[in-house]
């Protein structure tokens, strides 16, 4: 019993090593790209793209549900944007608070029955249309709750233009931010069918009209976490995984997508969350099923700001809820590629390493530990082995989150003292005790609450833009 203890064990800490090995090729993917984004950061000129007619117009969607703290600075800054043509489309989804109330009294918007919304994409009952001619590129979307994947197909159903943004509402975008992605986009326009923006922590920033005016580091323990777990996912990863046309998700707080081809695939997925995850999954397979040349890319140099949960409670509900996203997501869509000549880079790499390494991970993770643990009550003798692979992967771990803080350093420096640099170090190797393992065991009870079919969005905390202490509600 021993000997099967131990190799389990075993076994286990040889998994974490080959993630972060597999980890430290797509980080080495991220630096061959990271001259040519320092290139088109520091020498592209976006200004004149600013009020230039060859600018593709967006359709930007807010989906909002319970709201009112933040949706107004959001709008406003939406409303801003230095973009030569775009439209704000909020969708209220069933809110059981003032989300509706707060734009039409901000706005001055006016009720219109919802005669002219397309049905391009079956959603939940609209119940109405608020405008106001006097702000023409801002629309509100009232409609019955359907989950916010409704409501984004109930935003798409009402845009004029052939490309969309997804944006949450708890977030606000740099005035820049959409061109920097138009002119991604304008570089090949026939095959991006979508493209990722940048999040960043905006806990501890300080924010005036909608706008990020000075970038902090996060005060709060749980907040600081995500911030250097936010840079090693985005510049570690997603630069990395773009580079090989492998990227699985956009984040649902801010992306750019060709609408014709959501609409191809049927739009957003509703029932359970991880549509931002299932829609990039079904354009890789539509695109690759047709033969169609494509490219799903990562912009790193446009950037959301997003308010981060700063309680365990917050913090572990919107994991799981990840969980159970990433769970179905793989078991609705992944597995049908999984290995499949056919599906290329998503295939073969892709799909199994979010299989393996991403879902399968709590599995391997738990019980690979109490191996270890049922091993040393058994035999003591081997301690020298646990602890030795223990500190490597720490060691490893902490090499790769240090590799994303340089890439960071290189190309954006948006914290410009040092000591921000030695406290995102410090933090990234604390992140390993205790912090990582609370990440694994809520994933884990995501999916102890798939197989119970309980599909509760959770518990959120919003806070409002202009007081980070008071304001406070649950949606």
């Amino acid at each position: 019993m021993r000997e099967i203890l131990l190799a389990y064990g075993i076994f286990a800490m040889y998994y974490v090593i080959t993630i972060n090995t597999i980890y430290f090729g797509i980080i080495m993917f991220s630096f061959k790209r990271i001259t040519g984004i320092i290139k088109e950061t520091f020498y592209s000129k976006y200004e004149p793209l600013s009020g230039s007619k060859h600018v593709p117009p967006i359709s930007i969607l807010v989906p909002a549900f319970n709201e009112e703290l933040t949706v107004k600075e959001n709008v406003r800054s939406l409303l801003a944007l230095h973009y030569p043509t775009h439209e704000v489309i909020v969708v209220n989804d069933g809110s059981s608070d003032d989300t509706v109330g707060v734009l039409i009294d901000e706005f001055q918007l006016k009720y219109y029955k919802p005669t002219f919304i397309k049905d391009t994409i079956p959603t939940a009952k609209v119940k109405g249309i608020y405008y106001n001619p006097e702000f023409p590129n801002l629309y509100l979307v009232d409609k019955e709750n359907g989950g916010k994947a409704d409501a984004l197909n109930a935003g798409i159903n009402l845009s004029h233009y052939p490309l969309v943004s997804s944006i949450d509402a708890d977030s606000l975008l740099e005035s820049d931010a959409l061109i920097r992605i138009a002119r991604k986009y304008m570089e090949n326009p026939e095959e991006y069918v979508a493209i990722g923006g940048n999040v960043r922590i905006a806990n501890g920033c300080e924010i005036s009209d909608g706008m990020v005016k000075k970038v902090n580091l996060p005060k709060k323990l749980l907040p600081m976490m995500q911030t250097v777990e936010y840079i090693k996912a985005f510049l570690g990863g997603r630069i990395g995984w773009s580079d090989i046309n492998g990227l699985i998700i956009v984040s649902g707080a801010f992306g750019v997508f060709k609408k014709e081809y959501i609409i191809k695939v049927g739009g957003y997925r509703g029932g359970y969350p991880g549509e931002d995850m299932n829609i990039i999954i079904k354009l890789h397979r539509y695109m690759l099923d047709n033969k169609l040349p494509y490219k799903v890319d990562f912009c790193p140099d446009a950037v959301c700001w997003t308010q981060a949960p700063d309680t365990f409670k917050i913090l572990g509900s919107q994991r799981k809820r990840w969980g159970r996203g990433n769970l179905k997501n793989m078991l609705e869509e992944g597995m049908y590629m999984f290995m499949r000549p056919r599906y290329k880079i998503m295939g073969w790499l892709t799909i199994p390493y979010n299989i393996i390494f991403e879902t399968l991970s709590p599995y391997f993770r738990i019980t690979g530990f109490l191996a270890l643990v049922g091993y040393s009550l058994l035999d003591m003798s081997g301690w020298e082995i646990i602890a030795t692979f223990m500190l490597i992967n720490v060691l490893y771990g902490t090499l790769l989150g240090i590799g994303s803080l340089l890439i960071e350093e290189m190309a954006f420096q948006r914290y410009p003292r040092i000591r921000d640099y030695f406290k995102m170090v410090l933090y990234t190797v604390l992140m390993f005790f205790g912090y990582r393992q609370l990440g694994i065991l809520w994933r884990f009870l995501g999916h102890i609450d798939f197989m119970r079919k309980n599909n509760t969005w959770g518990t959120m905390t919003r806070t409002s833009w202009n007081d980070s202490n008071e304001n406070k509600q649950s949606a």
